[in-house]
């Protein structure tokens, strides 16, 4: 009887509410939430899978342009395919170079979607570990596996956005953690991806810098540099002039009807140098905003940790420790206002910051329901297709919104307000 009574208190409906407050709300059980949602999602994607058809966009391609480089071609303006010329830097090639083997030259797309099951899992995985570091409430782990258009982007179309994307996750979740070292090398596997990657380097050159100093920085920009060039060799050594025009093309122009953002100009403008320009203009300007204004703001401001760290270049000019909340707030807000002032940004865009999107709502003084229409809304514009004048509108509205929010909300993240407190 009373093991029976037992049960049931155990399993009645109080009892099961208090559990499932404690798994979103109570953060000694971070990882078990985490748990089951890496797990469900992980079911989730297997499903996806098997009930949704696989749509060929660029794989194709990837798999041609390895087919030259493995007849021996490094010259990046005679390595093509069927929807354009190779224009991703060399850890594309070395990455596809594996694949191509282990797809039967690509001809075996179910093991390539299983390929990138594992990597959105790991995607996942690795935001889970960011969140933690970063003092994220348990509950917003439920948002990460909503996304229809990411999982689309991993296992319906295995874009190559996807290898950036987690190693640029694994490269914050190492700076969190101290190992700054393997994170610039992570970050630069990255960037030899994708040049994408490039939209975290003002945040990152801000915590190298408050962390490191002067020195400690040139170092670690040496080192990216180096790995760069090493990475890219086999490809310098044929043609250079080809291989930075095309891997690192800043001034390519896309066709505004594959553009999510900026639907609602006319194309004329859209592809403007001048408009070009402007976007140019504004990225840099509100850059340069959050880096004079709210970056550096618990140390006294930009002016006074330049100061400080010309004076002590061998040290670091930070008057408080560089917090994991810091680090993850700097680096994904840096990539938000690259990501707003893009020229054009193309559905598999949104994988550069769609996991983040929680961590940067919680980073606005915003209301719960508002951070949610803003996630939402970001989620419709990108799950419309062709986009409209109204869904690129509402993902406009969406991102400045966003960024108003973290300018007068958590700039420096959460951990650094608490830690002012305590010291007052």
């Amino acid at each position: 009887m009373a093991i029976g009574a037992t049960k049931s208190t155990l399993f009645s409906p109080s009892c099961l509410l208090r559990a499932a407050c404690s798994l979103v709300l109570d953060k000694r059980y971070f990882w078990t939430l985490a748990s089951l949602v890496i797990v469900c999602d992980a079911v989730l994607t297997q499903l996806i899978i098997k009930v949704i058809p696989y749509t060929e966009i660029d794989w194709e391609t990837y798999m041609v342009h390895i087919d030259l480089y493995l007849s021996g071609e490094r010259d990046y303006s005679k390595i093509t395919g069927p929807t354009g010329p190779l224009v991703y830097p060399a850890g594309h090639v070395y990455i596809h170079d594996i694949l191509h083997y282990l797809t039967d030259s690509g001809k075996n797309v179910a093991a390539a979607q299983q390929i990138y099951a594992g990597l959105y899992v790991l995607s996942l995985l690795l935001t889970c570990a960011v969140y933690r570091n970063a003092g994220m409430p348990n509950w917003t782990l439920l948002l990460l596996p909503l996304s229809k258009r990411l999982h689309s982007i991993f296992v319906l179309r295995l874009f190559n956005d996807c290898w950036s994307v987690v190693f640029v996750q694994a490269a914050i979740l190492a700076c969190q953690t101290g190992v700054d070292g393997t994170g610039i090398l992570l970050y630069s596997l990255a960037l030899s991806v994708k040049m994408s990657a490039l939209l975290y380097l003002p945040g990152l050159l801000v915590v190298l810098f408050k962390r490191h100093g002067m020195v400690g920085t040139a170092r670690y920009m040496v080192v990216l540099a180096g790995s760069q060039i090493l990475l890219a060799r086999p490809f310098l050594g044929q043609n250079t002039v080809s291989y930075i025009q095309n891997a690192f093309n800043f001034s390519r122009v896309f066709l505004q009807k594959w553009t999510v953002n900026w639907r609602f100009l006319d194309e004329e403008v859209f592809l403007s140098p001048s408009w070009a320009m402007g976007l140019l203009l504004g990225h840099i300007t509100v850059l340069t905003a959050f880096g004079l204004c709210k970056w550096c703001k618990s140390d006294g401001g930009t002016l006074a940790v330049i100061r400080r760290g010309f004076l002590r270049p061998f040290q670091s000019p930070a008057l408080s420790s560089v917090s994991p909340d810091y680090i993850a707030t700097v680096l994904m807000t840096s990539n938000l206002i690259g990501i707003l002032f893009a020229r054009s940004l193309h559905y598999q865009f949104y994988s550069w910051y769609c996991q983040q999107l929680p961590l940067l709502c919680q980073r606005t003084k915003y209301p719960l329901l508002l951070q949610l229409f803003i996630l939402a809304g970001i989620e419709y514009a990108w799950n419309v297709f062709p986009s409209t004048t109204l869904s690129s509108g509402i993902l406009l509205t969406a991102h400045v919104l966003l960024l108003l929010g973290i300018w007068f909300g958590f700039p420096e993240g959460k951990a650094v307000l608490s830690h002012s407190k305590r010291k007052v």
